[in-house]
């Protein structure tokens, strides 16, 4: 057999190879992957992130993966969307585990005050040094992805001391926020993201610890008019799944979902959603009737000072769970450097 008909019979053969695979791949059992949050659908995290990361699923699976969102606790309430993805009652969920204080200690580390500058950076950073420790701290799903938003004090009156917070009710973004606040004298007020304006409106709560700009987007800004110039607190956030249905997943759809529980996809995420919610600090300061009152540097390290227990109460819950609480966040800061996402 000469060059020529060696080199054809290769090409039909790879051609085969190809064909075969482009039809075992759209021969796929279709799928429904159910994705639950609870966030209003109009939500800006629902456009950059949700949304095209649904799309983004199906193009890659050849529409073998059908997402279907449910916003707006359809499936259930803020609270208990990891558990949904861990039950089955959705296949994919979007927690804030910091809503379940102390069942997640480590994954707590990227609620702690101070930390955070840039939610891209710092998400993707999250992501990486989390990986290592999903399969401990969150075994009952698969881990898909984290990333998180940074936010500040919104309040009624205008607040740039850490004494100020004494005796005000407080809704804070998490458990470890919730921890900050009580450090400072305050009274904790546990509620949802969606129902923070309500809180506020009746007198509930004084003061509210969000992102800047889902305050618009709850409605908060119609309550709270004064806005803290810091950088003051991070909630993170995670992607699980529902291991039985990944389990059933043809091999190629388990890699399109692999594809996509990613630290590219922490990255492009937290970037997208959180430069978004900075952009509300200017349309905030623009607003007439809104004030971000300024924090001087000194100011800013009696803040930072003021949340020190938060970082010891930290250390000794991550202790409970066998890992070495500082080595950890060294870990972690480490990570930060290197992407330049803290502070």
């Amino acid at each position: 057999m000469n060059l020529f008909a060696i080199g054809a019979r290769c090409a039909v053969i790879g051609l085969a190879a190809v064909t075969f695979q482009g039809v075992a791949q759209a021969q796929d059992k279709a799928v429904e992957l159910r994705f639950a949050h609870w966030l209003p659908a109009t939500h800006p995290l629902a456009k950059l992130g949700f949304e095209p990361w649904a799309k983004s699923v199906e193009t890659a699976s050849n529409g073998s993966i059908k997402v279907t969102l449910y916003p707006a606790q359809q499936l259930g309430k803020a609270a208990d969307h990891y558990d949904m993805s861990r039950d089955g009652i959705a296949d994919l969920t979007w927690a804030n585990p910091g809503y379940q204080a102390g069942r997640f200690p480590l994954f707590g580390a990227g609620e702690l005050p101070f930390l955070m500058a840039k939610p891209g950076p710092a998400s993707a950073a999250l992501d990486q040094w989390y990986r290592k420790y999903a399969a401990q701290e969150m075994k009952d799903v698969k881990f898909c992805l984290a990333h998180l938003h940074i936010g500040t004090l919104h309040s009624k009156k205008p607040i740039s001391e850490p004494s100020q917070l004494k005796g005000m009710k407080i809704r804070a973004s998490n458990g470890t926020a919730a921890t900050y606040m009580t450090a400072l004298g305050a009274t904790n007020v546990q509620v949802s993201a969606p129902e923070s304006r309500d809180a506020l409106e009746k007198g509930v709560a004084d003061a509210i610890l969000f992102p800047w700009h889902s305050i618009i987007t709850f409605g908060i800004d119609k309550v709270a008019k004064y806005h803290a110039g810091m950088r003051m607190y991070s909630s993170d956030f995670a992607w699980t799944m529902n291991r039985a249905f990944y389990d059933k997943l043809s091999t190629g759809q388990k890699k399109v979902i692999d594809d996509h529980c990613n630290n590219e996809w922490a990255a492009k995420i937290g970037t997208a959603w959180g430069d978004d919610e900075d952009s509300g600090q200017d349309k905030l300061a623009r607003t007439a009737g809104h004030t971000v009152t300024p924090i001087s540097p000194q100011q800013l390290e009696a803040w930072k000072k003021s949340a020190e227990p938060v970082y010891e109460r930290w250390l000794a819950d991550v202790a409970k769970s066998g890992v070495d609480g500082k080595q950890a966040l060294a870990e972690l800061r480490k990570e930060l450097e290197a992407r330049k996402g803290g502070q």
